[in-house]
């Protein structure tokens, strides 16, 4: 069968290394299949097709280092999900029986119990049979905290299987940064790092929650599912009828021919393993030594870091080798200079040199204050009607009030003109239109304390340089949020008694665990600006990737949603919250919110105040093309972004709603948490459009890149 299109050239820089004890593994492997029942008579595998994909290569690339019985033990893992994946095709893809795929997938998650002293049930099949018998062999040498995660990692990649499922079912491609997301938990590369822990050293539980590893985790599923998407592209789109893949989903984006959705893809693959290496090389020491790990501790989040790379090029290595996929001229012509054998065919130096080189090069020479004239504003679609506050001239000179009271204005940020021509209580007006006036005098406070933050930290610390005194002011900022009744710091400076008193008027009613939720969601903002002010010292454009996830937390999304949760009370429950859904509706809203600002903000942040996090930058960093090509691409994800929440709301609720078997009035409560989606992305646009913030008149008029006559004041460590 001819190749849909010719593989690039991969930017692998680590040569794969094969385990010696990978004849054990196949062998071990194949014994237990069988025992498991997943070759003959299973309807799925027989022995040639187990013998083919030869699972005990890949787990000997992948996993280089580790002893026999480790490796057999995750040799067969692999045997298990990629057995699972087949074995949900065969049974409920090709029929498209959605009723039986949930049945069979809810079950699954009870052989995995965190103590295993709890009873399982009796196996059905081959796939709950063999879960049963993976957990209960891998888990007693790992840690509660780790089971935990891979048990999440797990029903992760068997839960997620009824999206491709339901996508099948509506003949659905997804959008760029759904599929990404979605693609993590469906692919399983999560779970994948669980066992890169199992093999290596567990990851220390005070910083596996953190973002540095966060993205060393989700920067390596990504890059491992985007190459098994080239990879697979021939046998999951043309034989399998399958729409959950990359390259399809890029080609259909950009309505593009499928060689060039491939190398896009693969361009995406190389930028995110750039952000591995500069995360590993950057962001995980400062947040070792942040956290004091011991160096027992720092030599575990080596090792593991290094079985993530590992992986990766073991990864490749059995890609093009086994029959399971399309590998056809996949190699290089010719591999470091003087080296031959296995392991070579990945590192190819022309590759490396030319468009890697170069994606890299971009993303450290953007020549900030570019003149770029006026925002272009595109035609967007906003399909929610807007509403609008009858208390908003009270909300106004309430706001003027409190911000003059906190110390906002007396600071060298901020002065009366720039409070008046960013209206927030505008802002609060559209997204709350049914808000009581104390309720929307308390949000708009909320949104003057994050933009004003938001101002604060490039201005005062970014041209400052002082890294070193945001971290500080972050850790302070977090301090002055007490969940039961600690006491927060005397405050110091304008941010700090602002959200004290915020913080005191929102959270005088909450139970402690709504208090730590919106603390989070404060924090995630707060430790985001500090993420930006590391790439402004860098002058380091962002990932496409990273900074979409990232810019959710810049802006303040968490905050705003986690309050407007709240307002619904007990009726939803926190795992409808959790659900894939309602993650997916909440991540659309945001992305089309913060991609908004992002079109209107262009000229204010390149031109006036020599910023690089913006989306349109992003893309022309990324792609090398110029201003109207980037915006038409962003605002092209704005509008899926936009499309994907109309679909989630009209075909992915209702069916959530079944499954959950909610109450009249919890789908109530949630029809209400839709309307204020709703009014959000409607309220935030109406902002845009009326305010002078992002004008060329009024930028031209101030200009953005002073800083203050003096240093706001900011608290000074004590000495211990």
């Amino acid at each position: 069968m001819t190749q849909p299109f010719e593989l690039p050239h991969f930017y692998m820089p680590h040569p794969a290394r094969l385990n010696p004890h990978v004849d054990e593994a196949r062998a071990h492997s194949t014994r237990w299949a069988r025992e498991m029942g997943m070759l003959e008579g299973s309807g799925v595998w027989e022995q040639a097709d187990l013998d083919a994909h030869d699972y005990g290569l890949l787990c000997a690339y992948t996993h280089p280092d580790c002893d026999g019985p480790a490796l057999s033990l995750i040799t067969d893992w692999y045997v298990w999900v990629f057995f699972f994946d087949d074995h949900f095709l065969e049974m409920y893809k090709r029929s498209q029986d959605r009723v039986a795929g949930k049945a069979h997938l809810d079950r699954l998650p009870l052989f995995m119990p965190l103590d295993l002293s709890t009873p399982v049930p009796e196996p059905e099949n081959p796939v709950e049979a063999g879960l049963a018998d993976l957990w209960a062999r891998t888990v007693p040498k790992m840690s509660q905290e780790w089971r935990r995660r891979f048990a999440v990692a797990t029903e992760h990649l068997l839960n997620e299987s009824m999206w491709e499922l339901s996508n099948i079912n509506e003949g659905r491609i997804a959008n760029p940064v759904e599929y990404i997301e979605m693609r993590r938990k469906v692919g399983g590369a999560p779970w994948s790092a669980g066992l890169v822990e199992y093999a290596t050293a567990e990851v220390p539980v005070s910083v596996a929650e953190s973002r540095p590893l966060r993205v060393l985790m989700e920067t390596f599923s990504d890059a491992v599912h985007l190459r098994n998407d080239l990879f697979s592209y021939q046998r999951e789109v043309e034989d399998e009828g399958e729409n959950s893949n990359g390259v399809l989903v890029l080609e259909t984006f950009f309505g593009c021919t499928t060689q060039e959705a491939a190398d896009t893809v693969n361009d995406v693959l190389t930028s995110r393993l750039h952000q591995f290496e500069h995360t590993a090389f950057t962001e995980v020491p400062a947040v070792a030594l942040e956290q004091g790990l011991t160096p027992d501790e720092l030599a575990a989040v080596a090792a593991y870091t290094k079985g993530l790379q590992d992986w990766q090029s073991g990864g490749h290595e059995w890609h093009l080798r086994s029959s399971r996929y399309m590998n056809e001229n996949a190699r290089g012509s010719q591999p470091w200079p003087g080296c031959s054998g296995m392991g070579t065919s990945a590192a190819d130096v022309r590759a490396l040199l030319a468009s890697a080189g170069a994606e890299r090069l971009r993303s450290y020479t953007h020549v900030p204050y570019q003149k770029v004239g006026p925002a272009r504003i595109p035609d967007i679609r906003m399909p929610y009607p807007l509403g609008l506050s009858p208390h908003l001239d009270a909300a106004r000179r309430n706001l003027k009030e409190w911000v003059s009271r906190m110390g906002i204005l007396a600071e060298g940020v901020w002065d009366e003109d720039k409070l008046r021509a960013y209206d927030l209580a505008l802002c609060s007006a559209g997204l709350d239109p049914d808000a009581t006036p104390e309720a929307l005098d308390l949000s708009a406070q909320w949104l003057a304390w994050g933009t004003y933050g938001d101002d604060y930290y490039p201005l005062v610390y970014g041209h400052r340089r002082d890294l070193a005194a945001a971290r500080l002011t972050t850790a302070r900022l977090s301090d002055c949020m007490p969940i039961a009744g600690e006491t927060p710091p005397v405050p110091v400076n304008a941010m700090e008694r602002g959200l004290l008193d915020l913080w005191l008027r929102t959270t005088q009613d909450m139970t402690p665990e709504q208090r730590r939720t919106l603390k989070t969601a404060i924090d995630d903002m707060t430790e985001s600006w500090v993420w930006e002010l590391s790439n402004q010292l860098q002058n380091r454009v962002p990932d496409p990737v990273d900074y979409l996830e990232m810019r959710r937390a810049t802006f303040g999304s968490d905050l705003t949603l986690s309050l407007c949760r709240m307002g619904h009370g007990p009726a939803v429950p926190p795992e409808i919250y959790r659900s894939g859904p309602v993650r997916s509706l909440e991540n659309a809203a945001m992305d089309f919110a913060c991609l908004l600002n992002d079109v209107f903000s262009y000229q204010k942040e390149i031109e006036y105040e020599g910023e690089i996090h913006n989306a349109i930058l992003v893309v022309q960093s990324f792609f090398g093309c110029d201003y109207p090509t980037a915006l038409g691409i962003v605002h092209h994800l704005m509008s899926q972004r936009m499309r994907q929440f109309e679909h989630v709301v009209e075909h992915e609720l209702p069916v959530l709603y079944d499954d959950f078997q909610l109450t009249d009035e919890a789908r109530a409560a949630m029809g209400e948490y839709v309307t204020d989606l709703q009014n959000w992305m409607a309220g935030i646009l109406n902002w845009h459009r009326a305010v002078d913030r992002y004008k060329a008149e009024w930028l031209a008029r101030r200009a953005h890149g002073f800083l203050p006559d003096r240093p706001p004041a900011r608290p000074v460590p004590a000495l211990g």
